[in-house]
């Protein structure tokens, strides 16, 4: 009788770093030298603003503890050297037994974007660009398509004839924009929160065509925040100022969440429309909206199972 085949188990998938340093090699052999340093150009100019301890960094999940912290110490030496603020940076981890989950009652949602300049400030975005998180369209009654939803109203609010879909990063189960990231510089953590590791971003924008949402944000300047205005209270994976040339976004303001808090955006709304919570206690108020009021999630028909419900009170 032969022997049965031997099974070896398939070698580790290769660290984030070897997965960078492969891309910019591939890259160069399919391009050709010439077209790759064009292609890449825009990189190595945000690159040269970046301090060379930064540029080297290693992935966050490649980071031990005394590394992380002096990776911490860096950021806020930097922020302080850079924008004259004195800053605490942490990395509060997920809470086990915990799923984030957001829901937005459209029927009292009056688009007044309160919300808006909540997450501007909280999230230290560039001034001058008023960069935010969120978009709140305007959409006729009666109607879902977001292509036609406008951003851009500047009529008082609300009108009788609209409604207003305010619109972020939906935290999928199934997020393209990590599908798509040639490095692995997003992911879906534990809570159900995608984050991005600011210092492995190669600002591809990869993730920013992937997202169906237009939830990602591109720094293309270096943020300018006056010193008494940047938020002191920053998150490694969330609301620390971010490097030119990087991709960003929502992280439901997870330095906030993840210690008991409430997202920003939530702490804004004038009419209580926006309700955040634990999809897996039974006992929360998220749950209990789920499970009492017809809600609907933008683009079901896609696939990637959002964890941000919408619902009207009709």
């Amino acid at each position: 009788m032969p022997a049965p085949p031997s099974f070896e188990p398939p070698p580790p998938p290769p660290p984030a770093s070897d997965k960078r340093r492969s891309l910019l090699k591939l890259a160069g052999i399919t391009l050709g030298a010439a077209a790759f340093a064009k292609a890449v150009s825009p990189i190595f100019s945000f690159a040269r603003e970046r301090s060379l301890d930064e540029f080297l960094q290693n992935h966050y999940h490649e980071l031990g503890p005394d590394d992380l912290k002096e990776v911490i110490a860096r950021l806020e030496a930097e922020t302080r050297r850079d924008y004259g603020a004195d800053v605490t940076i942490k990395d509060p981890r997920p809470i086990p037994g915990v799923k984030f989950g957001y829901a937005l009652n459209l029927s009292i949602c009056i688009g007044c974007r309160k919300c808006v300049e909540a997450c501007h400030v909280e999230n230290n975005h560039d001034r001058a660009g008023y960069q935010s998180y969120i978009r709140v369209l305007e959409m006729d009654k009666g109607s879902i398509d977001l292509e036609r939803g406008r951003a851009d109203y500047d009529e008082p609010v609300p009108q009788p004839d609209k409604y207003y879909l305010p619109v972020q990063c939906q935290q999928c189960d199934e997020p393209p924009c990590v599908d798509v990231c040639p490095v692995e510089a997003t992911w879906k953590e534990e809570d159900g929160i995608v984050v991005v590791d600011y210092n492995w971003c190669i600002g591809c924008r990869y993730c920013e065509a992937a997202c169906p949402y237009h939830a990602r944000r591109f720094n293309w300047t270096k943020p300018v925040v006056p010193a008494e205005e940047v938020n002191p209270d920053q998150g490694y994976l969330s609301n620390r100022i971010r490097p030119q040339g990087v991709m960003e976004k929502c992280t439901f303001c997870l330095h906030r969440t993840r210690e008991g808090r409430l997202p920003a955006c939530l702490e804004a709304c004038p009419t209580g429309a926006r309700v955040f919570g634990n999809l897996l206690d039974p006992q929360s108020e998220i749950r209990w909206i789920l499970e009492n009021k017809r809600v609907f999630v933008l683009k079901e028909e896609l696939g990637t199972k959002p964890s941000f419900f919408y619902f009207f009170d009709e």
